[in-house]
C-alpha cells in the first residue's frame, strides 16, 4: 500500500512536471493564459497542503470532485478570491485533468466527475460600448509623427477593424500578414490554436505597410512579431500592459476633446466597438461570430447582448444573402471613413 502511494506521488508529481513545462504551450500562446495554469495548480497543491496532504503523498484520490469543490469554497473563504476568479481556476485544473486522462485512460474518469462540477455564479459584467464618434476622435489625437505614435494607431485601428483579441494581435508575425495580395488578409491563432483568416481594410493595409517598412525594413524576420518591444536588443513579443497602458494615455488625452472617449478605455472595448457597429451596419451574425472567433453562435448572442426580437431579426438575416453582401460593400466603406 505505501508503495502504491508512493508511486502515485511520484507518478503524478511527474505529470505536473510535463504538464506546466511542456504541454500548456500546445494549448496557447497568451502569457496570461499559462500563467493562469500555473496558479490554479499550484492553489490546489497548497489547499491539500492545508489539509496534511503534501507533494510527497499526493494521490488520485485527491482529484475527487469533494476535494475540488471544498477547494473552491476554500479559494473564496481563505483567499478571499472572487466567484469568477474560482471559476477561472476550477477550468484551469479541469484542463490538467483533461491532460491526465490523455496520458492515462483510466484516469479519464477523474476528468469526467470534474466535469460535473457546478461553476460558482457570477454578476454579469456588462462590457461598455463606445461610439463611432468617440472612435474617430480617439485615433485623431494619436500623434502619428513619433514612431510610437505610429505603432499605436496601427495597433488600434488593426484591433478595430478585425475586432481581434489582444493576444492574437500580439502574437501576430510578419508571416501572418498577407498585404502584397489581391485581397489583403491576416492569419490569427485563436483559441485552441485554432486558425482563422481575416481580410483587412484598404486604410489598416495603408498603415500595416507604412508601419512595416518604416519599422521592420532594415532587419526584416518574417518570424519576427509585428509588434514588439525591445529587450537587451531583441525584438521580443510586446506585453498586453503595454499595449492597454498607451490606449489609456491616448483615451485621456482623447477625452478631453470628446467626453464620450471613457479615460479608462480597454483595449477589449475596441473589439466589442467593432462587433456592435457590424451589427448595428446590417452585418449577419454568423459573420460576426466568425470573425470574432467564437465558437458557438450563442456566445456571440450573448456577448452582443442581442435581444430575443433581435436574433430572429440577425438570423432571418441568413437567408438574403444578396443583400448582406451589397450592404457590405456599403459598410466596408463607413468603416474605412473611421479610421481615416
Amino acid at each position: 500500500m505505501m508503495n502504491k502511494e508512493k508511486n502515485e506521488s511520484k507518478e503524478i508529481i511527474k505529470y505536473i512536471s510535463d504538464f506546466i513545462s511542456n504541454y500548456i504551450y500546445t494549448k496557447t500562446e497568451s502569457s496570461n493564459t499559462l500563467k493562469s495554469y500555473r496558479i490554479a495548480l499550484q492553489l490546489y497543491l497548497e489547499y491539500l497542503e492545508a489539509n496534511g496532504i503534501n507533494i510527497l503523498n499526493i494521490n488520485y484520490e485527491c482529484f475527487s470532485v469533494s476535494n475540488i469543490e471544498n477547494w473552491m469554497e476554500w479559494l473564496i473563504n481563505v483567499r478571499k478570491s472572487k466567484p469568477q476568479s474560482v471559476n477561472n481556476r476550477l477550468a484551469s485544473l479541469k484542463i490538467f485533468l483533461k491532460y491526465l486522462g490523455k496520458k492515462d485512460i483510466s484516469l479519464l474518469h477523474i476528468y469526467t466527475q470534474a466535469c460535473g462540477i457546478t461553476r460558482k455564479k457570477t454578476k454579469k459584467v456588462k462590457v461598455k460600448g463606445i461610439s463611432k464618434e468617440a472612435l474617430k476622435n480617439l485615433f485623431s489625437v494619436i500623434n502619428q509623427t513619433t514612431k510610437t505614435g505610429k505603432r499605436d494607431i496601427t495597433m488600434f485601428v488593426l484591433m478595430y477593424n478585425t475586432a481581434i483579441r489582444v493576444n492574437e494581435m500580439l502574437s501576430l508575425r510578419l508571416k501572418d500578414i498577407y498585404l502584397d495580395v489581391g485581397k489583403p488578409y491576416i492569419v490569427i491563432i485563436g483559441k485552441g490554436n485554432k486558425l482563422r483568416s481575416l481580410y483587412l481594410l484598404p486604410k489598416t493595409v495603408e498603415y500595416l505597410n507604412k508601419y512595416i517598412l518604416e519599422t521592420h525594413n532594415i532587419d526584416y524576420n518574417e518570424n519576427n512579431y509585428l509588434f514588439y518591444s525591445k529587450i537587451k536588443g531583441k525584438k521580443e513579443k510586446m506585453t498586453q500592459p503595454a499595449v492597454e497602458k498607451q490606449l489609456k494615455k491616448w483615451a485621456k488625452i482623447a477625452h478631453e476633446k470628446c467626453k464620450e472617449v471613457p479615460e479608462t478605455l480597454h483595449p477589449h472595448q475596441l473589439r466589442h466597438a467593432a462587433a456592435s457597429h457590424w451589427l448595428e451596419d446590417g452585418m449577419n451574425i454568423v459573420q460576426i461570430s466568425y470573425l470574432l472567433g467564437h465558437e458557438q453562435l450563442q456566445t456571440t448572442m450573448i456577448y452582443l447582448e442581442i435581444t430575443t426580437a433581435q436574433k430572429a431579426q440577425a438570423l432571418e438575416k441568413l437567408d438574403t444573402t444578396k443583400n448582406t453582401t451589397k450592404k457590405w460593400k456599403k459598410d466596408i466603406q463607413k468603416l474605412s471613413d473611421l479610421c481615416k
